[in-house]
């Protein structure tokens, strides 16, 4: 879903940025007085649109511009026909996967370091949407992964707080004995979003810091996936789609999983969805390397050749304020971007385990073509549970890795 538009959304940009002219770097002057921005937003959920409205109609109130909040059905697709129509939104969200390419071919604004609030940001999320040294946009919120327990199983079980999984040993110890004949111990998904934590907790990663060199082949990711291929092993664990389950959360929600790795959109999917449920988050266990999450956010981007910017700008930075961002993370379920904002999220039991990791939670890879190596990477995580070597699905995903960083 993340990536599937993203060569045909690829081209768009291509096309728009070479036709451009030599007037590219020229200034566009500023609307002046009362505009109407619009606003593309990826569908997300009920909630979501509801407060993104409320606080647009404050902001709109107060100075005396007007929002029109557009919807889209497939964001990436809108956003790049948009663009290669020259009539790009206003403001809209942008995927990590997607920055790469608008802020490389020159299509984006960089405005996140005038920001009231940029020095609030959380810094694995300004990591995130820097390109050059710049913070091109300000990230709009963001979901971390955690371990999500059905306490009425952890009970049943006869565990308690003292048998929280710090660990690997103890993650592995607990799944097991979590484990009956009608439900697995642990489940979560397969795929790289997923996977990723482990390799974090091993030390390994896709990129080295640059971003420019592939390490998927390390001794790192090896020591991670032997891992979790130990795990489906052991009879504890297995991948949502083996328990019939679209998702780890809808696993705990229908009873077929004790733990589930998830991230913060569970909160309102399982009131939602399975209220009966109950559970609570914790950190995810520790590895060799020590502890490691991702996050998963948009940012508010802005077109660079935008008649509109100022506007825009003052809107963003309205969004990335405290009273809006503890409203999102209040009624929204995420993790406020603006590390001020975040205490009141922290008092929610449910999101403790997200916000644990927030600080340290690694970021998706923003690497042009790195989507295409994602996917390949997700179709080759189900052979894990099949007994598959993990050390050939490395090889050949850092040979596709090196291939997309070469261009």
């Amino acid at each position: 879903m993340r990536r599937a538009l993203a060569a045909a959304m690829a081209v768009s940009v291509a096309v728009l940025a070479a036709g451009c002219g030599s007037g590219f770097d020229d200034p566009v002057e500023q609307d002046r007085g009362p505009v109407t921005l619009q606003v593309l937003i990826g569908s997300g959920t009920t909630a979501e649109t509801r407060v993104l409205r409320e606080q647009t109609a404050r902001w709109a109130a107060r100075t005396g511009n007007r929002v029109e909040i557009v919807p889209a059905a497939e964001l990436d697709q809108q956003l790049g026909q948009a663009f290669a129509g020259g009539t790009p939104p206003d403001l809209f969200y942008l995927s990590p996967d997607s920055f790469g390419r608008y802020a490389g071919s020159g299509n984006l604004h960089a405005y996140g370091d005038r920001l009231r609030g940029a020095a609030d940001i959380y810094p694995n999320l300004r990591e995130v949407f820097t390109h050059d040294g710049e913070l091109f946009c300000a990230p709009k919120d963001f979901s971390t992964l955690a371990l999500l327990i059905d306490t009425d199983a952890w009970q049943a079980a006869g565990l308690t707080d003292a048998d929280i999984p710090r660990d690997w040993r103890q993650l592995a110890d607990i799944a097991q004995r979590l484990t009956t004949p009608a439900r697995k111990g642990l489940v979560f998904d397969d795929n790289s979003d997923r996977i990723g934590a482990f390799m974090r907790q091993a030390g390994g990663w896709y990129l080295d810091p640059t971003g420019r060199k592939a390490t998927v082949d390390s001794p790192e990711n090896l020591t991670a996936l032997r891992y979790v291929q130990q795990l489906f092993r052991s009879g504890s664990t297995a991948f949502s789609s083996q328990v019939d389950a679209g998702w780890g959360g809808e696993a705990l929600g229908r009873g077929t999983a004790a733990m589930a790795i998830d991230g913060t959109w569970a909160a309102g999917a399982l009131a939602a969805d399975y209220p009966g449920t109950r559970w609570r988050s914790v950190e995810l266990p520790s590895g060799p390397a020590g502890k490691g999450t991702l996050s998963f956010t948009n940012c508010w981007g802005i077109p660079e050749r935008s008649s509109r910017q100022r506007a825009a700008e003052g809107l963003a930075d309205f969004l990335l304020d405290v009273p809006q961002q503890q409203q999102v993370g209040r009624e929204v379920g995420v993790l406020p971007s603006n590390q001020r904002a975040a205490q009141a999220t922290e008092a929610d039991v449910r999101m403790r385990g997200f916000t644990a990791g927030a600080p340290y939670a690694k970021g998706e890879v923003t690497a042009q073509g790195f989507g295409a190596v994602a996917d390949d990477f997700d179709a080759k995580l189900l052979g894990l549970a099949r007994g598959d070597d993990p050390r050939a699905i490395l090889a050949e995903v850092q040979r596709n890795a090196e291939r997309a960083l070469d261009g």
